[in-house]
């Protein structure tokens, strides 16, 4: 396969998530990787506000993509690719926590409780 991404650091990601997928028996992080090998203009950008609304308790938000600090954030655990400034500091400061994907993967490796959000 021939890839177009030169970000080493995502392609590593993406690697980490496809063997995290094997390894485990969890597709949520092969449909995350294909969602990072398309280009970065069709990723998610999610604000906020509408992660909180979409969130179940108990669950992780996952966006292949980035974060925007619009809205309100609840005491959510998120992670994405990118997170602006603004959103990182209403999520911190509503008592929730941001990950790098690879910190979800590693924190969750089956992939439980975790929703995809936008992308």
């Amino acid at each position: 396969m021939r890839r177009r991404k030169t970000n080493p650091q995502l392609l590593r990601t993406i690697d980490m998530l496809y063997e995290a997928s094997r390894k485990n028996n969890a597709a949520i992080w092969k449909a995350v990787a294909r969602k990072l090998e398309k280009p970065s203009k069709n990723w998610a950008e999610v604000n906020v506000g509408k992660i909180v609304k979409h969130l179940k308790e108990g669950e992780i938000a996952l966006v292949p993509g980035k974060v925007l600090g619009m809205g309100d954030a609840g005491g959510i655990e998120v992670a994405a690719w990118k997170f602006s400034k603004t959103a990182r500091e209403k999520i911190e400061k509503a008592g929730g926590k941001c990950y790098s994907i690879r910190e979800l993967v590693e924190k969750n490796p089956k992939g439980s409780n975790v929703r995809i959000i936008g992308g």
